[in-house]
């Protein structure tokens, strides 16, 4: 993991660099920051799930967010989009997604590899992406060669986010929490039922998962919501442009591409909203 291969600067809807997306949506993430640092730090662990109980509610722009911000104060982060039914941090990075977690744990690609890794998206923050879509995500994530490359990430960074897909939807990120036992939960207004908190909490801390917080996404524009004085509410979701509403472009279950070489296949297009 020696050589690093540049690649050029990024933006999309939302970039905590930007002064006109609003003063409160920056401080709501530094906030987030301050207390993803602390608690990571009681744990002892460097690496986070962020997840949601369905679809659409905002886990992916949150995850990268939340990997930017992070790396704004000069520690090292890797971001992982764990999302291999539905990959979509390469869209918002703009990179290639041609290698990627799927054919790392496969074994059709080598850590080493220079292209599997894309280096500097943003200042401070690597990304390791989806890769194509394989017949079996769930299992490859449960594998112990993804416990064995999370060892060696560790080493080299400070902090690993990992976007996982639905846990209401697919089991794909349950079964990461054996390695990664810290999640955050996306929970979107209007949206997200009670019901749907109750059972996310219960599958996660079920199999040994440790939820550090939950983070509410699209809330109304009431100033008092977002100044934080009710729990939860982070920032307003789904008004920031190409990145900013969220929609899977297939289904959970979609069939993977197929390839007579399954090593050089490219992952199915999705919509560029997620």
């Amino acid at each position: 993991m020696e050589q690093k291969k540049k690649y050029g600067h990024s933006s999309y809807g939302y970039n905590t660099n930007e002064s006109d997306n609003g003063f409160f949506i920056r401080e709501a993430y530094k906030t987030l920051r301050t207390n993803l640092q602390f608690t990571m730090a009681a744990t002892g662990d460097k690496a986070c799930i962020i997840t949601s109980y369905e679809p659409n509610a905002g886990k992916t722009v949150t995850s990268a967010n939340t990997a930017i911000t992070m790396a704004q104060t000069g520690a090292k982060v890797l971001l992982i989009d764990a999302d291999m039914r539905n990959a979509t941090q390469h869209k918002i990075f703009k990179c290639e997604n041609k290698t990627g977690l799927s054919e790392l744990l496969s074994g059709l690609a080598d850590i080493n590899n220079d292209s599997l890794i894309k280096f500097d998206v943003k200042p401070n923050l690597d990304l390791l992406t989806a890769g194509p879509i394989p017949p079996n995500p769930s299992e490859l994530l449960g594998m112990d060669s993804m416990r064995k490359y999370l060892d060696v990430f560790k080493q080299h960074y400070d902090y690993i986010f990992i976007d996982c897909p639905p846990i209401g939807v697919v089991t794909d990120g349950l079964t990461l929490v054996k390695f990664v036992p810290n999640v955050v939960v996306i929970v979107r207004e209007r949206q997200t039922s009670t019901e749907d908190v109750a059972r996310t909490l219960e599958s996660i801390e079920t199999i040994g998962g440790k939820v550090m917080g939950a983070i509410m996404t699209d809330v109304s524009g009431d100033d008092n919501l977002i100044s934080g004085k009710r729990y939860g509410k982070y920032g307003k979701y789904g008004k920031y442009g190409k990145y900013g509403k969220y929609g899977y472009g297939y289904g959970y279950g979609s069939k993977p591409a197929q390839s007579q070489n399954p090593a050089k296949e490219t992952a199915v297009k999705t919509n560029n909203n997620s």
